[in-house]
């Protein structure tokens, strides 16, 4: 499902974070929560963000008064989610944003390749997730995106904006095998980076063990696949 608007008034958001230190590298950010996501991955802690008919919680009007009082002091906004690329009023929003000086940056799954290559231009940096092999997305995430996300990923590897890969480790479907194969993939599209997020689980919030953040032979075997991995604690 796609929501359609070319207003940044229109854009639908479930959230709005001031200040972060850790959504946007070696730059302090504002985060917007882009609500609705066509994907529902079983390690989800976002989940009020799913349903993209579910109103929004904060205007993008009070959002812009807001930046606009932190010129010179936020250096970046960062469109996260839920999945920013299901709303077309993402386009005039970063634009808004780019006008105020600041950077901005995405955090995105790849939902939509077309509307990926139309915000390309204003993006400075994106954090893309990669759920699955790209034959395997259906089990983890309960729909088919692997072909769509690739499709995604080589879009954003041609454009040359900087970009890391990460996936949330999913202790009970991923493997160190299918770890290794995301990890080269990351690796050949230009990622700067692959980041392994350890998953908290949905129901009590607690972060899950995984061997990967424990077992240095495995962590060692990732790195083999890709030069600069890290292991993002949750």
């Amino acid at each position: 499902m796609t929501m359609d608007a070319d207003d940044p008034a229109d854009l639908r958001i479930g959230g709005y974070q001031p200040f972060s230190t850790v959504d946007f590298p070696d730059a302090l950010c504002a985060v917007v929560f882009c609500q609705g996501c066509a994907l529902r991955c079983d390690y989800c802690h976002n989940r009020e963000l799913l349903d993209a008919r579910r109103p929004g919680t904060i205007g993008w009007a009070a959002i812009g008064e807001h930046l606009e009082s932190r010129r010179g002091l936020i250096d970046a906004v960062v469109f996260s989610g839920g999945e920013p690329l299901l709303q077309r009023a993402l386009a005039p929003a970063a634009r808004a944003v780019k006008a105020m000086g600041m950077k901005v940056g995405l955090h995105t799954a790849g939902a939509s390749p077309a509307r990926l290559a139309s915000v390309l231009p204003c993006l400075d940096w994106v954090g893309f997730d990669l759920k699955a092999p790209f034959n395997a997305y259906a089990p983890l995430t309960g729909v088919d995106a692997g072909l769509k996300t690739k499709e995604a990923l080589d879009i954003l590897s041609r454009a040359g904006v900087p970009f890391e890969a990460r996936t949330t480790v999913w202790p009970a479907f991923h493997t160190i095998d299918s770890l290794v194969e995301m990890a080269q993939v990351a690796h050949a599209a230009g990622a700067s980076r692959y980041a392994l997020q350890q998953a908290r689980d949905p129901a009590t919030r607690r972060p899950l063990a995984c061997d990967v953040f424990f077992d240095a032979a495995q962590a060692d075997a990732v790195r083999r696949a890709h030069p600069n991995v890290i292991l993002r604690a949750a």
